[in-house]
């Protein structure tokens, strides 16, 4: 009877046990001026939105294992780190350097406004394994007024060694047409680690990156400037490969988007800018092209992310574009 009674005390805790390990949730932690992603007490990212930013940001974006993929400038500044472009702040969404939207820049470092600027949190849901945030920020331009509402999802899914995130962003122009014009400036952007580059300056870390997009062309050089529905990134770190892929779904705009994709770390989807990256490649009779979004009507953005550890080869990047293009 002693053993029975042991024997049933081990399959309860067994099945607790398997409980706790499937049936946890991704949650959201909102803080002052940002909201923590967390899976098992485990930090995934942050979603900052202070007023002082120029746009809403995740920082630091982390790998299973808990490796950082995120450059710690501007928010931190480390011995021999990178320390230029300061205006890539982790994974961020924006366009324009030079007055590309209606007049006004929302990529570059500059006074604010011009300012993308969250106003609030409309929904979270947290699921077994996955999490929800709808969340809804306003572009608002030099002068301090609204031009564009941006709804913004991000739903996070955990699997073995690896973290997904899908973002469905919805621009509407509020009370006015809005206007993208042409620039390489933009759009879906991460900056990442020194030692996920290709080619960093920085003497902290050794550079192990390198691109691959879904025609099977590899490097910066192959890559940047060039359509594909998805683009990896995959380097080394204390002895794990670790990447990060970018997949463009097709009912966004302007499928299959450009790559701002550079060697020493910003990585990019712009599927707006067009004649920089042809001129940039040194094609015939290069083109620009424009947005053009009239008052009420909305402009559609859908990206995955997958962050991932182990080496991974062409051919599952490829049946995950399929199976994101489904959703």
């Amino acid at each position: 009877m002693k053993k029975l009674t042991i024997f049933l005390f081990i399959i309860a805790l067994a099945l607790v046990q398997i409980g706790c390990n499937t049936g946890s949730k991704v949650e959201f932690i909102e803080k002052e001026n940002q909201i923590d992603v967390m899976f098992e007490g485990k930090l995934i990212t942050s979603y900052l939105h202070g007023s002082d930013l120029l746009k809403p940001c995740l920082y630091p974006v982390k790998a299973p294992s808990g490796a950082v993929l995120t450059r710690a400038y501007p928010f931190e500044e480390i011995e021999g780190e990178t320390s230029d472009h300061p205006h890539h702040t982790g994974l961020y969404f924006t366009y324009a350097s030079k007055g590309e939207v209606n007049g006004d820049s929302f990529w570059n470092l500059h006074d604010v406004p011009p300012q993308i600027k969250h106003i609030k949190v409309l929904d979270i849901e947290q699921e077994k394994n996955e999490g929800k945030i709808t969340t809804l920020s306003h572009w608002i331009n030099r002068n301090n007024q609204p031009i564009l509402e941006e709804k913004r999802e991000m739903e996070i899914v955990v699997l073995e060694n690896e973290y997904r995130v899908d973002f469905t962003i919805e621009l509407t122009a509020i009370d006015t047409t809005v206007t993208f014009q042409d620039t390489k400036e933009g759009m879906f952007a991460i900056r990442v680690a020194d030692w996920l580059t290709e080619n960093t300056k920085g003497t902290l870390y050794k550079s192990t990156g390198e691109y691959l997009n879904a025609e099977g062309e590899k490097t910066e050089k192959n890559v940047w400037g060039k359509q594909s529905s998805w683009v990896r990134l995959e380097g080394e770190k204390d002895g794990k490969r670790i990447g990060i892929a970018i997949y463009h779904h097709p009912e966004s705009i302007n499928f299959p988007t450009y790559w701002h994709a550079r060697g020493y770390g910003c990585f990019a989807a712009n599927p707006i800018g067009q004649y920089d990256f042809q001129k940039g490649r040194k094609e015939e009779n290069p083109q620009y092209r424009t947005l053009i979004i009239e008052k009420g009507e909305t402009a559609l953005f859908k990206f995955r992310m997958t962050i991932y550890e182990g080496e991974k080869k062409k051919e599952q990047f490829d049946q995950e574009f399929k199976d994101f293009s489904k959703n």
